[in-house]
This record gives C-alpha cells, sequence and structure tokens, in this order.
C-alpha cells in the first residue's frame, strides 16, 4: 500500500514538474515575442527599395547624398517620383548624372527638413516657411476645401502623394514634382537663370522687354510676387519678336509686363479652377485647372488659354510660372 502511494506521488511531482517547465517556456516566449517590435528601414532604405523612387536613388548617389540618409537623424524628405523626375524633363540615370554635382545636390538638399515634421505638425495655413537642409526656405500650404471638406498638403506647388511615410530616422512623403530652390536669388535673375536647368526654356525676348520698359526694379523688389514668364515661343504666339519689342512704346511693354504679375506667393495648388485673378497692371486673368492642364487666359487673348509649362519655380521674392503664350490685357 505504501508503494502505490509513493508511486502515485512521484507520478504526480512528475507531471507538476513537467507542467511548470511548459509553463516556464511558453511564458518567455510570449514575453519575448512581447518585447520584439518591427525594426523600422531608414529613409536611405526606403528610397533604395522603393519601386518609384529609382531616379531619386541615382541622384542622391550622384550627388554624394545616399549615405546621409541612412544615418540615425530627424529627418523630413520630400521624396520626387519617377513620374516627378521625368516631368521635370529627366527622363533617365544619364540625363540626371549630367546636371553638375554642386547645383544636384543643392537642388537634393532643398527636399531635406534636419527636423521630423509630419503632417498633424503642419499648420493649416498658406506658406508656412520652413528651413531646408540647404539653408533655404521652402513653403508648405495645408488648405480645406470648403466644398469638399477635404485638406490638401502641397510643398511648393508639389502636391504630396503620400504623406508621414514612418522611418528610423525621420519621415517621408512621396511628391509628384522636383522642388526647385531658389539658388539663383530674385525672380529677375532666376528667369535668366533658368535655362541652366531645363535647357528648352529660353527667356531672350522677354528680358528684353523688361529692360527697354524699365522695370526690372520690380522683379528684384521683397515681394512676395507671382510672374507668369512667357518664354520666347510665347511673344512669337501671338506676334511679339525682338523687332516688335523694339518698335513697342514702353506704357505698352509696361502695360503687358504688368498684366502678367501679380502681387502674392501664388503656387498653382492655392489657384481654384475658373479663379479671376486680379494682377499689378489692375486687370484680371482667368485660371483653368484640371487633371491634364493648368491654364491662364488674359482679357485680349480671345478666350485661346496659355499654358502653364513650367509651374511653381521658387525665387527668393516670389514663384514663377512658365507660360507658352504671352497674356493680353486687351
Amino acid at each position: 500500500m505504501l508503494t502505490n502511494q509513493s508511486a502515485f506521488a512521484r507520478r504526480k511531482w512528475a507531471l507538476l514538474a513537467a507542467l511548470l517547465i511548459t509553463l516556464t517556456f511558453s511564458f518567455s516566449a510570449c514575453k519575448k515575442a512581447d518585447n520584439s517590435t518591427p525594426t523600422l528601414s531608414t529613409i536611405g532604405d526606403i528610397i533604395n527599395t522603393g519601386s518609384n523612387f529609382t531616379l531619386l536613388k541615382v541622384a542622391l548617389v550622384q550627388a554624394g547624398l545616399d549615405g546621409a540618409l541612412a544615418q540615425p537623424g530627424t529627418y523630413t524628405v520630400f521624396a520626387p517620383t519617377d513620374a516627378a523626375f521625368k516631368a521635370f524633363g529627366y527622363a533617365d540615370a544619364t540625363a540626371i548624372k549630367a546636371i553638375p554635382a554642386d547645383l544636384l545636390k543643392t537642388v537634393l538638399q532643398y527636399h531635406v527638413l534636419t527636423t521630423r515634421v509630419g503632417s498633424s505638425d503642419i499648420p493649416a495655413a498658406i506658406n508656412t516657411s520652413q528651413q531646408t537642409m540647404a539653408g533655404l526656405p521652402l513653403y508648405l500650404s495645408k488648405a480645406t476645401s470648403t466644398s469638399t471638406t477635404s485638406t490638401t498638403l502641397s510643398i511648393n506647388g508639389a502636391h504630396v502623394l503620400q504623406a508621414d511615410g514612418p522611418a528610423s530616422n525621420g519621415v517621408i512623403y512621396a511628391i509628384d514634382r522636383v522642388l526647385l530652390p531658389p539658388v539663383f536669388g530674385n525672380i529677375a535673375a532666376t528667369i535668366q537663370n533658368i535655362p541652366l536647368l531645363l535647357p528648352g526654356a529660353s527667356f531672350k525676348l522677354l528680358q528684353a522687354a523688361v529692360t527697354k520698359a524699365g522695370i526690372v526694379t520690380q522683379l528684384t523688389a521683397a515681394g512676395p510676387l507671382t510672374v507668369f514668364a512667357p518664354t520666347d515661343a510665347a511673344f512669337k504666339a501671338v506676334g511679339y519678336d525682338s523687332a516688335a519689342i523694339a518698335k513697342a512704346t514702353v506704357p505698352m511693354l509696361t502695360n503687358i509686363l504688368s498684366y502678367h504679375v501679380l502681387n502674392s506667393r501664388t503656387y498653382t495648388p492655392l489657384i481654384m479652377n475658373g479663379a479671376s485673378l486680379t494682377t499689378l497692371q489692375g486687370g484680371t486673368i482667368t485660371a483653368g485647372i484640371s487633371t491634364t492642364a493648368l491654364t491662364i487666359t488674359g482679357k485680349g487673348n480671345g478666350g485661346t488659354a496659355s499654358n502653364i509649362t513650367g509651374p511653381d519655380i521658387t525665387a527668393t521674392n516670389g514663384v514663377i510660372q512658365i507660360i507658352d503664350r504671352l497674356l493680353l490685357p486687351q
């Protein structure tokens, strides 16, 4: 009888010991699982592995900035997609590598803030200035539509395609345009130097008209201003070549040129379709915004719109919108 009781006791203690071992193992495994949190990738890793950032990856390597975004920090990066680079005229890696390295580095640093700024940190305001890694300001705008109550976020006119991408060293936003920093200075100087970035653009007729009209000082003033800048082809489209500009009177040129200027820093996402914009000349121009085109029409253009072919180029004292047809006030 004692032997049976002893055997029973031994079995009971063996079962209890096995149960304790099982519970201990289970608890340890659960604790280990609870303590393991997903490891976030760096911004550099996200760009390197993202299928929509292949051209940005090339640009960062070319500028020697690829390593910086893989380091610890609190960055905010506004990352242009491949489509953004192509829309800007840089269709492949070869085109990007042709950009002078120093200029490319400044352009890319202009897309980076050295502090982490989530979308909830951005105030509901127009053109909130933020200092970039390039040492130059960019402008964040958060606006809510009164008709749809939807909130749109833009940076220097670039639309945010995806916000608040989490990274171990900050946050990344996908945007639909390459941001151009105001490296050339004021509007007059920027118009003169735009062809360095966009070789197909030429503004010789605009510069000749501005010089003859004597309004260079208006374009170098503190501002802020928005200038709809007609290319040489835009002048010729309405019959203004160099000979016509030479024959034109100063008051006539001043009247036309001031019709291309707004007394505000107005990026295209801030313009509503059908909006009537008052110019420095005192007249109005009409905006047309759709999913495929951005247009401006002057009162004297007979209903023929001018396309904004180079939107939202930032200068220190405002913003430039490149257009393909001269705006006529009457």
